[in-house]
């Protein structure tokens, strides 16, 4: 149920349809920069490069992030062994292990796959559990 006057739901979030500003809408100060700015984005970028080559370290920090941006995410390549029971997951969980110990694997990368593991382990578990009730159904109903 939602309050007409707040928009709000029993729990205070917002309910369906909020009469916020739609998606995309851009604050005033942000479309009034974007005008000024417009057709002067090659001078600009041009500036900041002869900036940056001068000395400034922070116009070359600029420079370089646009270039060079920081790696957010790469692909990683280890001998994990085939999943298709919890057992399983346990022997790819070790795997992991002796990756980060090995140093094939940094720590991060091995949390990552170990919450891969997790989700996938949970997910055959909850299959695993299905299958059972639907058997104790099909038992108890005879």
């Amino acid at each position: 149920m939602t309050d007409r006057k707040s928009g709000r739901n029993a729990d205070g979030t917002f309910g369906f349809g909020n009469p916020g500003k739609p998606k995309g809408t851009r604050h005033k100060a942000t479309q009034a920069a974007l005008a000024l700015l417009e057709g002067e984005a090659d001078a600009l970028t041009r500036k900041a490069v002869e900036i940056a080559l001068e000395g400034d370290t922070t116009a070359l920090r600029l420079c370089l992030e646009r270039i060079a941006p920081a790696k957010k995410d790469a692909p990683v390549t280890f001998k994990l062994p085939p999943m298709q029971s919890a057992a399983d997951a346990a022997k790819a969980a070790g795997a992991v292990l002796d990756a980060v110990a090995l140093g094939e694997l940094t720590p991060t990368e091995g949390a990552h796959v170990m919450a891969l593991i997790e989700t996938y382990r949970r997910t055959l578990e909850t299959t695993e559990l299905e299958e059972r009730m639907a058997a104790l159904e099909v038992e108890v109903g005879k």
